[in-house]
């Protein structure tokens, strides 16, 4: 399990703007994984399919995700860009109501890794149904 700063006994302040970087980068990489659907959905079947109203809204709903999901990471990279490097924030909080290991290692300072993306990428075809 990762140890969050303040397990460590570190001080669990630091740069908003790094936060809301590293908040921006996960939202850009939500993005990339829900672009990775369309082609599933439109890999050459039959022009019926593709024609349907009902597909073409899910393929609308898709792009949608993908377009207000880099929204919001430009967004969030934009407040971020104009604040403060003295203007620190304690993470640990909102670290703790993250279920997922891999993004809470990534929003912590100074942990760099590999992108959901990117790891399910070169994945082995794994899956688990919840």
């Amino acid at each position: 399990m990762t140890k969050l700063p303040l397990e460590n006994g570190d001080d669990t302040s630091e740069p908003l703007r790094e936060v809301m970087a590293r908040i921006s980068s996960e939202l850009i990489d939500v993005a990339q994984l829900i672009e990775r659907l369309e082609p599933l959905l439109s890999n050459g079947r039959s022009t019926e399919f593709l024609a349907s109203p009902d597909h073409m809204r899910v393929m609308q709903g898709i792009d949608l995700a993908v377009q207000k999901t880099h929204g919001l990471a430009d967004f969030l990279n934009g407040i971020g860009e104009r604040l403060e490097p003295e203007h620190l924030i304690d993470i640990t909080t909102a670290l703790n109501l993250i279920t997922l290991e891999d993004m809470k290692r990534r929003l912590m300072a100074s942990i760099h890794e590999t992108s959901s993306a990117e790891a399910y990428q070169k994945a082995s075809g794994d899956l688990e149904f919840f």
